[in-house]
């Protein structure tokens, strides 16, 4: 098993008597999408910043991509991140600045890359265009353009949709489902149903602690429970209950049937089956069937 691309031991940061993390301890594997998850002052910017290596850990350990993130140089063209409020210094031309930012960052062929990661996010026109010609979705994506280049084996991305149109946030979802398997990605966001969708696992952090981690299946309990959305019949749950697998069944709310079973003996797609054929048997109609909850529901569930 390869080494984590983010390990988090007891980690605390204090801003005088404030502590905004307080001691979390975490792994985040290599070639994930991996998702931080809180309300706002839940610490996810302040841990962010930690793997950056912006902020020194008040307490604990700290190792991104095997190094310590303070040490200066550590994670020079090795991490891309986003932070999320990220402003564009005015009176340079995007294209420019972004050839710039890869030279720093020791990039072999600065112009090609910086081209590439503009295209990546949809940008490609703008190279030319003055970064306080553009528009908040405009600057956003130009900014996450540098998180891209060179193709870092570790990117950190603070809210990389917000405050972009529909149509963009979609394209911008992609370029991360592209990344997986390829790096590491860590995703900040507040859009619930985004990072269900985008990524492998998570961290619930609430004000400062660690509530929740696992993977998404785990947090959602994808593997222990199912919906059935019913139009019309009647149930009997000590019926289902006698199928296979079955550990509990009851009537979550008027048309919604919930069914818990044992997933680490019987596979999912068999008890489901088994519970649809027995329902469809005894002639009640079914609308649909939805593994798990939402994650929505179980981070509401959690803080």
């Amino acid at each position: 098993m390869s080494e984590p691309a983010i390990e988090l031991f007891q980690v605390s940061k204090r801003f005088g008597p404030k502590v905004a993390v307080n001691a979390v301890t975490l792994s985040v594997p290599q070639g994930q999408v991996y998702g931080l998850i809180g309300p706002n002052g839940a610490g996810k910017t302040t841990t962010f910043s930690m793997m950056c290596g912006y902020l020194y850990p008040s307490e604990g350990t700290l190792q991104v991509l095997g190094v310590n993130p303070t040490l200066p140089g550590a994670l020079k063209g090795k991490l891309g991140a986003l932070p999320q409020d990220a402003i564009l210094p005015p009176g340079w031309e995007v294209g420019t600045l972004l050839g710039y930012w890869a030279r720093l960052s020791g990039l072999a062929e600065p112009e090609r890359e910086a081209r590439e990661a503009l295209d990546k996010v949809g940008l490609a026109e703008a190279w030319s265009v003055q970064t306080q010609a553009l528009s908040h979705g405009m600057a956003k994506r130009a900014a996450m353009a540098q998180a891209l280049m060179g193709q870092p084996p570790l990117v950190l991305l603070d809210e990389p949709t917000a405050g972009l149109d529909p149509r963009i946030a979609a394209q911008v979802r992609q370029v991360i489902r592209d990344m997986k398997g390829r790096q590491t990605v860590v995703v900040s966001s507040h859009n619930l149903q985004e990072l269900e969708e985008l990524c492998d696992g998570a961290a619930i952090l609430d004000r400062g602690s660690l509530a929740q981690a696992g993977t998404m299946a785990e947090l959602t309990s994808q593997g222990a429970e199912f919906r059935v959305q019913i139009a019309r019949g009647e149930i009997i749950p000590p019926e289902l209950t006698q199928l296979p697998g079955v550990t509990a069944a009851r009537m979550e709310s008027p048309g919604v049937l919930l069914v818990r079973f044992d997933g680490q003996g019987h596979r999912p797609e068999e008890v489901i089956s088994r519970t649809v054929a027995h329902l469809l048997q005894t002639g009640v109609l079914i609308l649909g069937v939805t593994r798990g909850r939402s994650l929505e529901d179980r981070v509401l569930q959690i803080l």
